[in-house]
């Protein structure tokens, strides 16, 4: 069975800011100084989680449309190279494997 790392890792990761969300919820009648504190940070945890997710996926976004638009303009340079990657990774695990 074949695991998809960065489909749990992003499950993984909303099920954190879910439940640190949940946690901020229920504490916030909670009055006593700790908390409190606790609930700041936690919060402003949330903050930079969501805007270096955001600054991620922003950055994911360009690097396909650059790739995108290098193919489209050079299509039969991405052949070759993708051709030539296959061979090279074919003769090493070939050599690997004997």
């Amino acid at each position: 069975m074949k695991r998809n790392h960065t489909g749990e890792a992003t499950q993984d990761a909303g099920t954190l800011a879910e439940d640190a969300q949940g946690l901020l919820d229920a504490t916030a009648e909670a009055a006593e100084g700790k908390v409190m504190a606790a609930r700041e940070r936690l919060s402003a945890a949330l903050e930079r989680g969501r805007e270096a997710w955001s600054t991620v996926q922003d950055r994911a976004v360009q690097g396909a449309k650059a790739t995108d638009k290098a193919i489209r303009s050079n299509p039969y340079q991405a052949i070759g190279i993708a051709f030539g990657i296959g061979a090279l990774l074919g003769f090493l695990l070939t050599r690997r494997s004997n």
